[in-house]
């Protein structure tokens, strides 16, 4: 199909920042696990709608992501807030499995060929 590269392209660099999520959890860098939590979702969504030749739409989880990741990136310039003060070991275990889902889906559908 066509694009099909591409998306398994996003698909591979979204397990990349899972595993750098996982990584930073272990750490306990609970706000670098949110964020790489939510950039595996994104990169995993575009891999998905990549060769089917449309934008990337939100799932659920990737809405809750999303908006933490929005939240989390600009906290600091709007109210000086540190990352690290506001995301705890619960919420970025909460953001990792999110991601989880949405990858093993995706992959599901790219590496199985079933992208109709």
């Amino acid at each position: 199909m066509k694009n099909l590269r591409e998306g398994l392209r996003w698909l591979d660099q979204a397990f990349a920042d899972l595993k750098t999520a996982r990584d930073c959890l272990k750490d306990g860098n609970f706000y670098a696990t949110a964020f790489f939590a939510q950039q595996a979702a994104e990169k995993a969504l575009k891999g998905f709608f990549t060769p089917k030749d449309i934008e990337p739409l939100s799932l659920i989880h990737g809405k809750e992501l999303d908006k933490h990741y929005i939240a989390s990136t600009y906290l600091i310039f709007i109210l000086q807030v540190y990352l690290i003060n506001f995301i705890n070991e619960e919420i970025s275990q909460k953001f990792l499995n999110y991601a989880e889902s949405i990858l093993n889906e995706v992959k599901k559908y790219l590496r199985e060929g079933d992208i109709n």
